[in-house]
């Protein structure tokens, strides 16, 4: 067999359709981009000869072009974040620097960049589509933002720059992943798990079973805890072993900051980096950088919308702790005074469960996945009119507990798949939950005939596993992230642009694209919706009223707290991006600390290396753009709130309110300004009082 046949073979090459998860190794890697970036290099050489300043013959082969490379660069990023291992890792870094170089070729090439130009200049313009519009105007602005205009040094710099961050960005996430593999704690005395509600007791057997503790029990023990969020939030909220908890937050708060796996030099680099980026390219910092393809209009768009909300939080988050340990003083709490960071979780978990008079963990058991899905799916029926179906066993998946689903419309037509990876695995899967391209939709055509490619999406989650016979129980919590993940997925398979560029989440400016997550786990509290899925797993007996009411009542429990967190967040990433110097006598550690005086009523600990595990802005495209959740917020809850004045109970108004919620905010994509695309189905700009009113930071007016 020659080497050809064996590389044709290869199931990252096959470029189109459903990826064949069961044959792709780590070995492909290599091979297929080998052959992959020297065939996309050949057609650029070719496509830069022959462009035409046309949509046929510029915007069509470009497409072509750069979808064969997402489509295998999209498969092999998704199993770096679902099934990571050091052979899949090694094969990931050793293309990467070639997948950069290519994309840079790509987006600096002057050729096509002159025919966008000359396209848009041309008369031809006038007939194209907005949304052909949109996809052009955004080709020119990236390949200035790519650095199409700078020559010699000033070119090699940046590619040179670019080429470094994508490597750091890796490190960086490999280096959070690890740090929170290394460190677990084993527990043998039945004392030390006192308090631990049964789910984690069991979930940490399990991994003390799965770490080589064979006989390992939830009744005997050992138990394994663990920094993954299903077992340290529980643990945090739960365990009466003040000692524990300290141990774990202080391993929790100090991931990846020293030793091996210290991030801190990776994140002054990456900061310096990126200042010397948005410098090359003539912005002052790497802020006014990344805002330039935002919809905020500035930085300082984005930091008073920032402190209207820290003004709207700061006295209720004070209020909140002195109420806290005022709770944990008439327990006779000794620390009731001095409550420290590992604390909060514990009291906060008790005084609610005090107020409102339930416990997260007795929820668990009337929200089983399986039923959460029957209402997520009943909801989006009832509103947008589509129906979800299993369709497992007709797509490869990458792990046994993968599902596959197909979307319909009112007419029996599929127009949207994806797959569902809905449990934690902390051995090959990061934390967190996310939604991920897998098909754009678009036009495809192939011998003269012109069809309609449909979508597909990757909904990951990380809640507790099902075990034995026993259906994954989710926390309320959980329901609400299934929730926001499926309305990313939503935006992504509901799109009705046929242009790919322009399709579902591409082309929606950054701080627009929480709009339809954060705009669904609303839903979670809605009395149809919620009682059309929790139903007891063993009696089927439906939620109590009571818990329903307490739920309620709990929503905005802390939110000044919980606001104000993410203000503190969203703060440094900008201040780190827009006046942070790396030689300006600060360390980005000391930028947290002077912000966290007016973001923080707990200022962080000395060791508190929070920044060193910040995913999002180092690893994660968040970069001077985390405030894009709050921003996105003021559009969700706007949106909710059409459906809310409508009447949630008038089945007729909520059927029409979706009709119009789906043509607009869902069917629109990337090819209208979100801001034109709000207005069209609000018929105004968005307003910050629904979000206020929703936080219950306002009274309700």
């Amino acid at each position: 067999m020659s080497t050809n046949t064996i590389i044709s073979k290869n199931p990252l090459l096959k470029g189109s359709g459903l990826p064949s998860f069961g044959e792709i190794s780590a070995e492909s890697v290599v091979p297929a981009f080998n052959q992959l970036l020297a065939e996309l290099d050949q057609e650029l050489t070719t496509l830069e000869a022959n462009v035409k300043p046309t949509w046929n013959g510029l915007v069509e082969p470009l497409e072509k072009l750069t979808e064969g490379l997402n489509w295998s660069w999209g498969i092999v990023s998704h199993l770096m974040g679902v099934k990571n291992s050091s052979e899949l890792r090694e094969a990931y870094e050793s293309v990467l620097p070639h997948v950069v170089q290519f994309s840079n070729k790509l987006g600096q090439s002057q050729p096509i960049y002159n025919a966008f130009k000359a396209l848009r200049a041309s008369d031809a313009w006038a007939k194209l589509e907005e949304s052909q519009q949109r996809i052009v105007e955004a080709a020119i602005r990236d390949a200035e933002l790519s650095g199409v205009g700078l020559q010699g040094e000033a070119k090699e710099r940046f590619n040179a720059i670019q080429m470094e961050l994508a490597e750091l960005s890796t490190k960086f996430s490999n280096h959070v992943l690890d740090a929170t593999k290394a460190f677990s704690m084993t527990l043998t005395n039945p004392e030390e798990i006192e308090g631990l509600p049964p789910s984690l007791v069991s979930l940490a057997a399990q991994a003390a079973q799965a770490a080589g503790e064979e006989n390992a029990t939830p009744e005997n023990g050992p138990w394994r805890i663990t920094l993954d969020s299903p077992s340290y939030g529980p643990f945090m909220q739960h365990s009466t072993r003040r000692d524990l908890r300290e141990k774990l937050y202080r391993a929790f708060i100090s991931r990846a900051s020293y030793g091996e796996l210290d991030n801190n030099p990776l994140i002054e680099r990456i900061l310096e980096l990126r200042q010397e980026l948005a410098k090359l390219l003539g912005f002052e910092t790497y802020a006014e950088l990344s805002l330039a393809s935002k919809m905020a209009p500035n930085v300082q768009a984005v930091e008073s919308l920032l402190e209207e909300m820290r003004r709207a939080s700061y006295d209720a988050a004070i209020k909140e702790l002195k109420e806290l340990k005022a709770f944990a003083g008439s327990k006779g709490a000794p620390e009731a005074n001095d409550l420290q960071h590992w604390d909060i979780s514990f009291w906060a978990e008790r005084q609610r469960e005090e107020k409102f008079a339930f416990t997260a963990e007795e929820l668990r058991p009337y929200f089983p996945l399986p039923q959460v899905l029957d209402g997520l799916f009943g909801l989006v029926q009832r509103l947008f009119g589509i129906t979800i179906t299993p369709n497992d066993g007709q797509a490869p998946v990458w792990h046994e507990d993968v599902r596959y689903f197909q979307i319909a419309n009112e007419t029996g037509q599929p127009i949207a798949y994806f797959y569902l990876d809905p449990y934690s695995r902390p051995e090959e899967k990061r934390g967190g939950a996310w939604m991920d391209v897998c098909i754009n939709r678009g036009k495809v055509t192939e011998n003269g005939v012109t069809t309609t490619r449909l979508p597909v999406a990757y909904l990951v989650c990380n809640q507790t596993p099902s075990i034995g016979d026993q259906p994954s129980l989710m926390t309320f919590n959980e329901v609400e992230t299934l929730f926001h993940e499926f309305g990313h997925g939503l935006h992504h398979m509901l799109t009705k642009v046929e242009y790919a560029a322009a399709a579902g989440i591409n082309n929606v400016e950054w701080d627009a694209v929480e709009l339809p997550s954060q705009f669904m786990e609303n839903w979670c509290y809605d009395r149809p919706t919620l009682f059309g899925m929790a139903k007891h797993y063993q009696t089927g007996e439906p939620l109590p009223e009571h818990y329903y009411q307490k739920l309620l009542a709990a929503k905005n429990y802390m939110s000044g707290s919980g606001m104000l967190r993410q203000i503190h967040i969203s703060s440094l990433d900008i201040e780190l991006h827009h006046r942070y110097r790396p030689d300006g006598g600060e360390t980005p550690k000391d930028v947290r600390s002077r912000l966290a005086k007016t973001t923080t009523v707990l200022p962080p600990l000395p060791e508190d290396s929070f920044l060193c595990a910040f995913g999002h802005i180092f690893s994660g495209g968040y970069a001077a753009g985390y405030y894009s959740y709050k921003w996105a917020e003021v559009l969700s809850a706007d949106a909710f709130a059409a459906f809310e004045e409508a009447g949630l109970d008038n089945e007729q108004a909520i059927k029409a309110t979706g009709k119009r919620y789906r043509d607009t905010v869902l069917a629109l994509g990337g090819s209208k300004h979100p801001m034109d695309v709000f207005k069209s189905f609000r018929g105004r700009e968005p307003s910050t009082e629904a979000l206020l009113k929703h936080n219950g930071l306002v009274a309700a007016a």
